[in-house]
């Protein structure tokens, strides 16, 4: 069913509590062509989506994640670093919240545009995905990990190439526990006429 652009991106929420049910690959495919149709500068298109929907991978991933966050020393002290950074050695700790479908987004470490490009990509699957019924939330850590050895190796046997950044990453899937809507602050619009 057709739903309006608008209404669309005021009902999408970050997804923190999923069910098991691994969308299909038919709703993949749809979120990895709706990423790979974002803008990119001068039409670069030099991003890799790699959509992970084995579980077992996830769990490793996760695994190394909390494995590279012992050693990592975040560059700034934004607060979502800092408390990653201590949640990554509690027991229940999962990186991207059980999610049962990551995609990552990795492009040229060397070009200006690849995190800009990357993002919008994401912002387009999430679209998408809120039309489909399916949750997704961006997940931080695979980037602020992307130099970690362990993580980068593992990566690479997915198909990433070692040439590539990790830009960003969306967890996908079924919402167990919708989020409520968070207030616009306000005073972030100006026109000027």
């Amino acid at each position: 069913m057709a739903r309006d652009i608008l209404d669309i991106i005021h009902s999408r929420r970050s997804t923190r509590s999923f069910t098991d049910q691994k969308p299909g690959r038919e709703q993949i495919d749809l979120l990895l062509e709706a990423a790979i149709w974002a803008p990119s500068g001068s039409n670069n298109q030099s991003w890799l989506f790699t959509a992970i929907r084995n579980t077992e991978i996830i769990s490793k991933m996760n695994e190394l994640i909390r494995q590279g966050f012992k050693t990592w020393i975040p560059d700034d002290d934004y607060p979502a670093k800092l408390g990653a950074k201590e949640h990554s050695q509690r027991p229940e700790f999962h990186f991207c919240n059980y999610a049962p479908v990551l995609i990552i987004a990795s492009n040229k470490p060397n070009y200006e545009n690849a995190m800009a490009d990357c993002s919008l990509a994401l912002e387009n699957i999430f679209l998408v995905a809120e039309s489909l019924g399916l949750g997704s939330c961006y997940i931080n850590s695979p980037h602020w990990l992307r130099n970690d050895p362990g993580l980068r190796d593992f990566l690479f046997t997915l198909g990433i190439p070692r040439e590539h950044t990790i830009c960003n990453t969306a967890a996908i899937g079924f919402i167990e526990k919708p989020s409520a809507p968070p207030a616009r602050k306000p005073g972030t619009i100006r026109v000027v006429d």
